[in-house]
């Protein structure tokens, strides 16, 4: 059968490349790092250089959250302490999908919302299961995917949140956050996870299970590149309209002090 072919347009005609919509995500596999280190580069984040081992790493431009990776370990989130706020950390092992820890990582951009944040919210609203017994507990529909509020008892010092998922081989993937950090961070990853929009990824990196169901695409590279570069514009536009926001901000209260002085 003749394949469909498609209008390139007059430039050099384009090979259209294989690549699998994975579902569900939190059993896709880890992903492109740039999925995560680009938004927050068009963010205003700053990357540090390479240090021994570290692949990834960028700080929030107030210089109080940094995000980096760092094989083998996978993932590590650290927020500084601040006011009120102590000291928390993220970590996610290698084959923690990116989009899923784009969850995170993505909500250090934004501001806050003023709704006050829930944790299971998410993850009811998508039909998981809620068990309460030595641990706060929630379960995917296929029990593939789990996330508890863990309280080894003591002085609450240990608490601690454990996100994981596993397959028919094993544990897959696994993250952990401290107590202290920010509801609305462990909320954003909630819903990542929870999300039921399949992820994209190459022929090479579709994992090797029976428990993901995957649909063949064909796609041009300037289609991916193009879905690519909307999710780096969309950053770049957000933090551009802060920092325009921050600087009415300044100018105003200049102002304000200066007609105090006359």
């Amino acid at each position: 059968m003749r394949g469909r072919q498609q209008w390139t347009g007059w430039g050099q005609a384009q090979q259209a490349q294989q690549h699998y919509l994975v579902e569900p995500r939190y059993l896709a596999g880890g992903g492109d790092l740039r999925h995560v280190g680009e938004f927050l580069r068009a963010s205003g984040w700053k990357h540090i250089a390479r240090s021994s081992g570290t692949m990834l790493a960028f700080d929030s431009p107030d210089q109080m959250v940094r995000v980096a990776y760092q094989p083998p370990g996978g993932w590590q989130v650290h927020g500084a302490a601040h006011g009120h706020q102590p000291a928390w950390q993220v970590t996610l092992t290698p084959q923690t999908p990116v989009e899923i820890v784009a969850g995170l990582t993505d909500a250090l951009t934004k501001p806050r919302s003023a709704h006050a944040p829930n944790v299971w919210a998410p993850l009811t609203e998508k039909s998981w299961s809620m068990q309460q017994g030595d641990y706060f507990v929630a379960q995917s529909p296929d029990r593939h995917a789990v996330v508890q509020y863990v309280q080894p008892g003591g002085d609450g010092s240990q608490n601690h949140w454990w996100v994981g998922a596993h397959n028919e081989h094993g544990p897959v993937w696994n993250a952990q956050a401290t107590a202290s950090t920010p509801l609305h961070l462990v909320q954003s990853l909630t819903t990542a996870l929870a999300d039921p929009e399949p992820v994209m990824r190459p022929l090479e990196h579709v994992p090797l299970s029976n428990r993901i169901r995957v649909t063949s695409v064909s796609v041009l590279p300037d289609q991916l590149g193009a879905w690519q570069q909307a999710r780096i514009s969309a950053a770049r536009a957000a933090a551009w309209s802060r920092n325009w926001v921050s600087s009415r901000a300044r100018t105003g209260a200049k102002a304000s002090g200066y007609a105090r002085t006359r």
